[in-house]
């Protein structure tokens, strides 16, 4: 006597300990030799799992089998073709699951031998039952071991191998110094599964992806997607091999897919049940690459430095003096993708409503949004706390920074609280590491003569008082250079022609939808002066193009005078650096027309009507328009003499020119003021006045000496000097000439004393010379460089005396091979902050 089942599943499996309960996942068939007496088209079974299986219990759940309970005392076989899987009820327990096949033939001679090796009860009459039931049509029997009696094996997951080298080299990210498999968006990617037990026909496998703590497939942070034949254009899988247990699959995402940390399961259908297994974890990254992803950049050389280049040059200074200073961004070191990522989820939005966070994170300007905002630390305990006060105490003096590495380790050391301190160049390569992380291509641009309008009127206006002072009166101001980010995406929101660059800035300077964030604000928008379009765009378009108005204020009446209005000044020299070199590129052309042209004033006057559209002739009262129409009878300017450096005198001379052929009698009343790049006033440090006769037509000069000494003890980090001259001729409009001058550092040398390799030592010194009369002390040099140094090195110099050269040997281990940026800063008591930067190239 026997039961006929399809036992197909059966067959590719071993036996289990049973759990819950025992699944029978086979329909009876008629057999061709089966006895009479056996049921045909019997059942499919599910039976409890009974305590620890014994034969009297089996037989009362299973009441159609009852009439044979004289065979299945001893027991159990399932026949089906040509096999016979036997499970005995009184065997000892064997070792792990294991599988012996045989004819029928040769059961009975290897029965000694199986139980000696199984420890497995077989009695040779029950082969021969076996042999007389079904007689030639029995031709192989199946023997299994298992440590426990009738279930079959459950189909389990051994191990995954995420093929994280190939991977990542397809998918771009081989640069990163991480453990996890980081992948991109719209690209397919291969693991393998090792399973316990080959697949069966009628087993299946589906697979679930989900990002963030509440993940569902309506807001598309979950999927659920089985083996198909290709992609869909949505989360799908395909078996690309399988050679016995294992299983190598293709997974495809989406191009629109959210990035962030992703959780895989397999869901695995076997014998009646549905099982669920974690495969593992990666992180999904936008795409650059990939045509379809709305970050896609088809140049080549452009992905590579705005997406895999991992150290940068930020431009500051002034109009009349642009400087540079090397930026470590390091966005492939260990630990900053995930700091990154964290970012997003200790932003204001994801607290509110984390499962809308987490869905929108599938959009570059939103992720970008939140990243401006999160940089800053005004709102939501961010990771820089800016300061533009001169005093840093309780933190870093901004100018000390090499990069935002170290900045972002301190954020996620500290618990997450702001590191202090930042300006804007430090929250502008901050945010550039955190969009090049995450796949947003990303540059850092620079804007001299600033401004920061805060009543979106387009023009900015600055106060001096009749003896030459700089005020600190009203909300507005310009700055020397601000320094903020773009980043590529398409604005599908907006429409085509509005794609490309977008402004983003993480530096807290007006509130945007009641948080300090800025952009993304459309470059070609900005230069077409849409300033109605998301967002910020009339604060952006200010900063590059506004109007700058002079005040004259009484400080005895308290009344104020506007005294002159400049259309042109205003956003110079827009910076960036080349593609592949460490040139400067000028984009001013990107964000305006040019200084005077007519559409320049076209543009200003559309962009003023949005804002406000009352205002019918321009961006001036007619009081303004009658000034601008008087011109003035004499011109001047500073013109610097000789060389600006920190320990020398500050020489310049004033040029008066008459203009007219009336002599002119001029009364200067000057000032010198230390500042900070963003105009805030720190000291006077000197003032002066005089009157000078000018002839018809004539030229004359007026020497303006600023000594050391008078300067030492007032002068910050960004070594500014305003000077200033209200220049009055009787019964006309005062003349008010400003020129801001930067006073350069002593020269810090880099030098590489040895060839570079990777995983080798490399010999580097460092130069520097006091050039005071004075010694200089509390001497620190920080050292930074992706691929060249595992976090920093810190040197504490000793004290240098007056005019002592110093010469200081360190030591790098390069970890990547290619040209890579060694960056230095040198402070002390007298030079706050002293920069340097080598290129290396690394040798394998």
């Amino acid at each position: 006597m026997s039961v006929a089942c399809d036992i197909s599943a059966v067959k590719a499996g071993a036996l289990s300990k049973p759990e819950g309960e025992v699944r029978l996942a086979a329909v009876c068939q008629p057999a061709e030799n089966m006895p009479q007496a056996f049921p045909s088209g019997m059942f499919a079974y599910t039976i409890p799992c009974l305590c620890w299986w014994n034969s009297h219990a089996f037989f009362k759940a299973c009441k159609p089998l009852r009439e044979f309970a004289p065979f299945f005392h001893d027991s159990l076989l399932i026949w089906h073709g040509t096999e016979v899987m036997r499970i005995s009820l009184r065997r000892q327990c064997g070792s792990s699951a294991s599988q012996l096949a045989f004819s029928a033939s040769e059961a009975v001679a290897n029965a000694k031998a199986l139980y000696v090796q199984r420890r497995y009860k077989i009695q040779k009459s029950m082969f021969l039952d076996v042999r007389e039931a079904f007689g030639s049509a029995l031709t192989s029997l199946t023997l299994r071991t298992s440590s426990s009696p009738f279930c079959l094996i459950a189909l389990e997951v051994q191990s995954v191998n995420w093929q994280m080298s190939t991977n990542r080299w397809a998918h771009h990210t081989d640069k990163f110094s991480s453990q996890k498999s980081i992948l991109r968006r719209g690209q397919s990617f291969q693991f393998s599964i090792n399973f316990n037990r080959s697949l069966d026909t009628r087993e299946f496998l589906k697979f679930a992806v989900s990002t963030g703590p509440y993940p569902s497939e309506s807001a598309m942070t979950k999927a659920v997607f089985p083996l198909s034949n290709g992609s869909s254009g949505g989360w799908s899988a395909v078996l690309e091999a399988s050679n016995g247990n294992i299983q190598t699959i293709s997974i495809s995402s989406p191009a629109s897919a959210p990035i962030g940390r992703y959780t895989m399961d397999a869901q695995i259908s076997s014998q009646g049940r549905v099982s669920s297994v974690k495969l593992g974890e990666f992180i999904l990254l936008f795409n650059p690459w990939l045509r379809e992803d709305s970050v896609f950049m088809s140049n080549h050389a452009e992905r590579e430095e705005y997406v895999q280049e991992d150290a940068g040059i930020i431009y500051v200074g002034s109009t009349n003096r642009i400087s540079m200073i090397g930026w470590n961004f390091g966005q492939f070191e260990e630990d900053i993708l995930n700091i990154c990522l964290s970012i997003l989820d200790k932003s204001l939005n994801f607290r509110r409503d984390p499962s809308t966070d987490v869905a929108r994170r599938n959009d570059p300007k939103y992720v970008g949004r939140v990243l401006s905002a999160m940089i800053n630390s005004n709102d939501d305990n961010g990771v820089l706390a800016g300061n533009w006060s001169g005093n840093y105490s309780g933190g870093r003096d901004p100018r000390n920074w090499n990069g935002s590495v170290e900045i972002l380790k301190d954020w996620k050391k500290s618990g997450f609280r702001p590191v202090r301190y930042g300006q804007c160049w430090v929250f502008a390569g901050t945010l550039n590491t955190a969009l090049r992380s995450v796949g947003i291509p990303s540059r850092v641009i620079t804007n001299f003569s600033s401004a920061h309008d805060t009543d979106r009127n387009l023009s900015v206006d600055v106060y001096y008082d009749f003896m030459g002072n700089p005020l600190d009166k009203g909300s507005d101001s310009v700055w020397n250079f601000h320094v903020w980010n773009e980043g590529w995406f398409v604005r599908t929101d907006l429409g085509h022609s509005f794609g490309g660059w977008q402004v983003l800035d993480g530096t807290p300077q007006e509130r945007s939808q009641g948080v300090f964030q800025c952009g993304p604000a459309s470059v070609n928008g900005i230069r077409e002066g849409d300033v109605n379009l998301d967002y910020d765009m009339p604060f952006i378009f200010a900063e590059v193009n506004a109007d700058r108005i002079t005040w004259l204020y009484d400080s005895n009446t308290g009344k104020q005078r506007q005294n002159s209005v400049d259309t042109r000044s205003i956003g110079r020299y827009i910076s960036t650096k080349a593609v592949g070199s460490n040139s400067r590129v000028d984009v001013t052309e990107k964000y305006k027309y040019p200084e005077g042209s007519s559409q320049e004033r076209e543009v200003f006057q559309k962009a003023l009507g949005k804002l406000k559209p009352n205002a019918s002739f321009g961006p001036t009262s007619s009081g303004r328009l009658e000034l601008e129409e008087r011109e003035p009878s004499i011109s001047g300017k500073f013109k610097v003499m000789g060389l600006l450096a920190v320990g020398k005198e500050v020489s310049l001379v004033l040029q008066l020119k008459n203009l007219t052929s009336d002599p002119k009698i001029v009364t200067v009343n000057m000032t010198a003021w230390t500042i900070v790049y963003n105009g805030t006033l720190v000291h006077e440090v000197w003032e002066d006045s005089v009157t000078m006769s000018l002839d018809p037509e004539e030229e004359a000069e007026y020497p303006v000496k600023i000594s050391y000494a008078q300067y030492e003890k007032y002068l910050k980090a960004d070594n500014m000097i305003r000077i200033t001259a209200v220049c009055k001729v009787p019964e006309e409009a005062e003349v008010v000439v400003e020129r801001d001058v930067i006073l350069d550092n002593p020269t810090l040398t880099l030098e590489v004393l040895d060839q570079a390799r990777v995983r080798k030592p490399v010999n580097v010194q460092m130069l520097f010379s006091n050039p005071l009369d004075e010694p200089v002390k509390d001497c620190v040099l920080m050292v930074e460089g992706s691929g060249l140094l595992l976090g920093n090195l810190k040197i504490n110099v000793p004290t240098l005396r007056p005019k002592e050269r110093s010469r200081i040997r360190f030591e790098i281990m390069p970890t990547r091979s290619g040209t890579k940026q060694l960056l230095a800063d040198f402070s002390c008591d007298r030079f706050p902050a002293i920069k340097a930067m080598l290129s290396i190239d690394v040798a394998e």
